[in-house]
């Protein structure tokens, strides 16, 4: 039987540009579109493909709400993302709502379909720049793991656990990437972001440098870094303090200013290794 495709991306050409592709493929089968999130979710349920191609910026409803909706509707239909971008603050979230694979629109057609079959067969395909960005944000949440241990304080949450993890090329690495797919890791997400938890800040008494750092954040940015050291996405953060995203990044952009450092994972680090409690 073929592998059954349900296309998702609020752009006629790029549907029309896969389903003209796609039909080339003797073992796969277009069988719906969909516009917009909400379509996909309805289809999906309607037609229960085998794989979704779905875009992450979709009026109504976006890629990942509609990963995460199909992931407990549809458990055992897979989902490949097919996007333009490839920061942590959507790959992450990708990968979290069940996504089994992140692709971006520049790959070559042939490996498209190499993809959408391994897919389906089971496995995780991540381009490049995308596995580079989840192999950092475990990295990093290790080094917390580890400045919380010395310091003193509990271990952090892992986003990701993983097992039997390998490594292949799926397409020619960007400039700022290096290549690999990883077989099926399990990844485990972090479910419950419905909470408005306080966060607990406390200085380092015998650090007056740190006392200087924290004083100098105001409460929001506080909440906000804290936030930051658990792992959440800046749209995590907006949702949980229901704030926009663009307000995120000025509050992320002022602490950084404040604290003197280049990037969330030095402020996280920052906030742990001076013994503010999180």
């Amino acid at each position: 039987m073929p592998i059954r495709i349900l296309l998702a991306d609020d752009h006629v050409m790029v549907r029309r540009g896969l389903h003209v592709f796609l039909k080339t493929q003797e073992d796969m089968k277009v069988i719906g579109e969909a516009s917009n999130g909400q379509e996909a979710l309805e289809q999906a349920q309607d037609l229960e493909p085998d794989v979704i191609l779905m875009d992450l910026h979709m009026p109504v409803m976006d890629g990942i709400e509609t990963a995460r909706r199909l992931r407990n509707l549809l458990p055992h239909t897979r989902i490949i993302v097919l996007t333009s971008f490839s920061d942590q603050d959507h790959v992450v979230p990708a990968v979290r709502a069940g996504v089994k694979g992140y692709l971006l629109k520049d790959i070559e057609p042939e490996d498209l379909a190499v993809a959408i079959r391994n897919v389906h067969s089971g496995q995780v395909e991540l381009h490049p720049a995308a596995a580079s960005q989840l192999m950092h944000v475990m990295a990093s949440m290790d080094m917390l793991s580890e400045a919380s241990q010395v310091e003193g304080s509990s271990q952090v949450e892992k986003p990701f656990q993983g097992s039997n993890q390998t490594v292949h090329q799926t397409s020619e690495p960007s400039e700022q990437s290096n290549p690999s797919k990883l077989d099926e890791p399990g990844y485990s997400s972090r479910s419950n972001h419905s909470s408005h938890s306080s966060h607990s800040w406390n200085s380092n008494p015998s650090s007056p440098v740190s006392d200087e750092g924290l004083n100098a954040l105001t409460r929001r940015e506080r909440e906000v870094l804290g936030l930051i050291a658990q792992g959440l996405s800046n749209k995590e953060i907006a949702v949980r303090l229901v704030i926009t995203e663009k307000t995120v990044k000025t509050h992320v952009s002022h602490l950084l200013d404040k604290l003197g450092l280049a990037d969330r994972t030095q402020a996280a680090l920052h906030a742990v290794r001076n013994g503010w409690e999180l």
